[in-house]
């Protein structure tokens, strides 16, 4: 058996394999709520053989959305629709998940094809907040500082979003430090000039990461599985956000309850160079993995079944999240089971299309 293809068991959730769907954004909802776009898309991976699909970052605040247009679950109402997606990825075989996520000063932002940056209060958009008050570039508002009561309200919007995301059936909860955006933004000196006890020290800028994810594995039952995205690094040249705090922080996290730390990089500096090639942020999930002692995801540039299964059977992730390269071919996942000399079921609908020379073939 190929390792891309050897199951992985997270608490009560054996995945049927090691491909994750990575939370991509869509821009394609309104007032939140998730569309049929969203469960035709997401249920595609499902039947494309993916063990577990996580949806784009979603919103647990209206202020804490990208774009008007972001999907959110900072409504009852909102939870409906998601459950009609759970459902379908059930159904397939496959495992659902959520990434819960707040922008910060990333927030009030045109979506793709709508424009660039800003999007201002008297055209639909609404102040920002963020540990300190620094724009993420000229083009992005200005964020208002959180006080006392601001930092309270994102935990327990947070937690109340955990609770409905339980409610529409998801099997995963990830928080998402990474990219740039609010707990991201608590973590790394280029965006927090905070004196409190949210600035300042390691300590005190992974406070707020921490606080939210302990909330959130509260309310998350013991039974299933809590992920954290981070950027391992923000590439900055000097007084960034750095792969050693990362892999410190991932023990803090494996110590709270978290299951696995999904590895990115970036997202904090418009401006930063980073060097991207084939699987250039596996070696940070590496870093985790080994030396933090719990599992971890690799994502990024990740194309084909002879890598992806490298990643795993060299020990560098415990599984591999794919974005671009499903978007390509959402059955990807079936594909590279074929590339590996894998057998696996295509769906009872598609069997015609299945592997070369298969009975299903022959039988057309």
């Amino acid at each position: 058996m190929s390792h891309l293809f050897a199951p992985f068991t997270l608490r009560s959730l054996t995945l049927p394999n090691r491909i994750t769907v990575s939370p991509m954004c869509m821009y394609s909802s309104k007032d939140g709520f998730a569309t049929d776009f969203h469960l035709v898309h997401l249920g595609s991976f499902a039947l494309g053989g993916a063990g577990l699909v996580i949806t784009e970052a979603t919103a647990v605040s209206p202020e804490g959305r990208i774009s008007a247009d972001d999907l959110g679950i900072w409504d009852d109402a909102h939870v409906a629709q998601l459950s009609r997606i759970t459902r379908f990825i059930r159904q397939q075989g496959g495992f659902s998940g959520i990434q819960l996520a707040h922008a910060g000063r990333k927030a009030s932002a045109a979506a793709p094809g709508k424009g660039a940056g800003e999007v201002k209060p008297a055209d639909g958009g609404w102040q920002t907040v963020a540990p300190s008050a620094l724009r993420f570039s000229d083009t992005y508002p200005l964020p208002l500082a959180l006080d006392a009561a601001g930092i309270r309200k994102v935990i327990d919007d947070f937690t109340t979003a955990a609770r409905r995301a339980l409610a529409a059936g998801f099997d995963v909860a990830e928080v998402h430090a990474a990219h740039g955006y609010l707990l991201h933004q608590f973590l790394s000196p280029v965006a927090n000039q905070r004196t409190d006890d949210y600035g300042g020290s390691f300590e005190n800028r992974i406070r707020l990461t921490l606080e939210v994810t302990q909330a959130v594995r509260k309310v998350w039952p013991e039974h299933l599985p809590v992920f954290v995205r981070l950027s391992a690094t923000d590439w900055a040249e000097q007084g960034g956000w750095t792969p050693d705090e990362t892999v410190e922080l991932s023990r803090r996290l494996k110590a709270l309850g978290v299951d696995l730390i999904d590895i990115s990089t970036g997202g904090m500096l418009p401006t930063a160079s980073m060097p991207i090639g084939p699987g250039y942020q596996t070696p940070f999930a590496s870093r985790v993995r080994n030396e933090a002692g719990i599992a971890s995801s690799a994502v990024g540039l990740i194309t084909n079944a002879q890598q992806a299964d490298h990643i795993i059977r060299t020990g560098q992730a415990d599984v591999v999240m794919l974005a671009r390269e499903l978007l390509r071919d959402p059955h990807w996942p079936l594909h590279a089971a074929q590339a590996l000399g894998h057998a696996t079921a295509w769906p009872r609908q598609y069997l015609r299309a299945g592997p070369q020379g298969s009975p299903a073939q022959a039988a057309r």
